[in-house]
Parts: structure tokens; sequence; C-alpha cells
């Protein structure tokens, strides 16, 4: 039997600019996908606002490697939330 701690979720909100409609969610997605030890995304879509992307992973996840996604899909990361 393993003495390593089972793995914790962990939940990392992005609050993500320009973002209009479902293709913009799937272009986010995708590149965040890329994203090592990401293991799912959901999109909470606020046309006109900003939108809500929560990233749920297994470790501590590189904010800048976020920001580099959300900017390489064409959208601009306003700010990080990290639920540790």
């Amino acid at each position: 039997m393993s003495a390593d701690p089972a793995p914790i979720d962990r939940t990392t909100v992005l609050d993500v600019e320009g973002m209009t409609c479902g293709h913009c969610v799937s272009a986010v997605t995708k590149e965040l996908e890329q994203v090592q030890h990401v293991s799912n995304i959901s999109v909470i879509l606020r046309n006109g606002g900003l939108s809500e992307v929560t990233v749920v992973s297994d470790s501590v996840l590189d904010q800048d490697a976020l920001r580099a996604a959300v900017d390489e899909a064409g959208y601009t990361v306003k700010a990080i939330h990290v639920d540790n």
C-alpha cells in the first residue's frame, strides 16, 4: 500500500475578456487542454462581460502557462483565482 496521498483536485478560475460565442469557448478550451496537469475545463459564457473559465487539475498550475494559452486563443485573462 502506497503512503502517497491521493491527488487532490485543485480549481483555478480565470476571468476572461472577449469571449462571445461557442467558437470562443471551443478555442479557449482547446488551448487550455494543452496545459500540463489540466483534467477538466468548464466555461460560463458572459457575452459582453468577463466569462468564467474553471480549470480543474491535480496539481498547482503555472499561471503564466494559463495566460499564454488563453492569449493564444485570442482572448485576455483579467484575473486568476486559485482555490487550493
